[in-house]
């Protein structure tokens, strides 16, 4: 009997010890962990507290503030450099964070042409950044205008208000740059909020790669190629421009996955189906004339969206054109050596037949892998990179 009662005395104390909450490192924010403490320290950086710094910020005074002329009545304290100019072919450092730690959010608000505003981040001291992104593409903004954009990874508000909310864990260093390419200066509000903490063992390393295919060769576009390492793919923002009429998104996405060379482990079934959405979008829709047409919805939503359609304005604007993301946030594709996708460019022809297309198609991938990573190819030109 006492063997038995001490058993179950050691079965209960095992249950409670395992059942003991560990230190939480404020990590993995949600709902459902607001309650718990941790001895995460957080840090912000802006244009009025550049380093991050503990009772750095506000301190600008008028003599150095980009905003001295509309605080001239109030000075240090009110509101005196809250924005940054980027010279033309200037490269201006957002955040130079010391670790461990990691990125939690980020706002800006950029003015100018979006694509020639590259965003670069680099983790540890590579030298070769793991994000190299157009600033518009980075956010679900490829085409250069505004449409509001509500999922869980990224935000854009009214009226330029570009917001993500990737984690980016780093344990040395961080480093976010913003390379104007334009021949006009802009200008940049932002704000880098992060937290100085633990970082786990087995967590990896943030990436996103631009690329674009105008007009696309063999009627195929290469999202990415050549990732190498253990990690898992989260998500795709297309901005897809069709040179031709009809329906444009019959074309499967593909992940050759470890090695798969041929044919790929995972084969979608239609663009619009790899987005979340079905039958090309449409939905019945009343003219002002009363009458009904089948026409493009646009939507965002946590995890998927279509949240541009640009239509022919009837004079210069003719192409009509798409942004689209699908964010893998519940569905990570995992892979243990290496990656690549692609997705088919089809449309419709006569006789029920798909159609090869030549469509402009930009793109950005998201991921998480261990570093070191592959080389990224060289980012396209001004001129490449150029929406007409």
């Amino acid at each position: 009997m006492k063997k038995l009662l001490f058993l179950a005395f050691l079965i209960i104390s095992a249950g409670a010890f395992a059942q003991k909450p560990g230190k939480f490192n404020g990590l993995d924010m949600n709902m459902g962990n607001l309650y718990r403490l941790s001895d995460a320290k957080t840090r912000s950086i802006s244009p009025e507290n550049h380093t991050g710094e503990p009772g750095k910020g506000g301190m600008a005074t008028l003599e150095n503030g980009t905003a001295k002329n509309a605080a001239r009545d109030l000075g240090q304290g009110w509101k005196v450099n809250p924005y940054v100019h980027i010279a033309p072919g200037q490269t201006y450092t957002l955040a130079d964070v010391s670790g461990p730690g990691a990125i939690q959010h980020i706002w800006m608000t950029p003015t100018g042409n979006w694509r020639y505003s590259i965003l670069r981040i680099y983790w540890d001291d590579e030298k070769e950044p793991s994000v190299e992104v157009p600033v518009g593409d980075f956010f679900c903004m490829g085409w250069g205008k505004y449409a509001p954009v509500n999922s869980l990874a990224v935000c854009v508000n009214p009226g330029s208000a570009f917001n993500c909310y990737w984690t980016m864990p780093f344990r040395k260093k961080c480093r976010i740059t913003m390379e104007n390419i334009n021949t006009e200066p802009m200008t940049l509000y932002y704000q880098v909020d992060y937290t100085l903490t633990d970082v786990p063992d087995d967590a990896a390393y943030f990436h996103a790669q631009f690329r674009r295919s105008n007009p696309t060769q063999g009627s195929l576009h290469t999202l990415v190629d050549g990732i190498k390492g253990k990690g898992q793919y989260v998500g795709t923002y297309l901005a897809w421009g069709v040179h031709n009429n009809g329906w444009w998104g019959e074309g499967e996405i593909k992940f050759y996955i470890d090695g798969d060379s041929k044919f790929p482990t995972i084969a979608g079934t239609g663009t619009e189906d790899y987005f979340c959405g079905s039958y090309d979008f449409d939905t019945d829709q009343e003219r002002p004339n009363g009458t009904m047409s089948r026409e493009y919805t646009p939507f965002s939503t946590a995890y998927a969206g279509l949240p541009q359609v640009i239509r022919s304005d009837g004079h210069y604007n003719a192409m009509p054109r798409f942004g689209l993301y699908r964010w893998h946030i519940m569905d990570p594709v995992r892979f243990t050596d290496g990656l690549k996708v692609t997705i088919q460019d089809l449309g419709w022809r006569s006789g029920g037949r798909y159609q090869p297309q030549h469509s402009d198609i930009s793109s950005v991938v998201f991921w998480y892998q261990s570093e070191p990573h592959a080389p990224f190819p060289k980012l396209p030109s001004k001129d490449e990179l150029e929406v007409l």
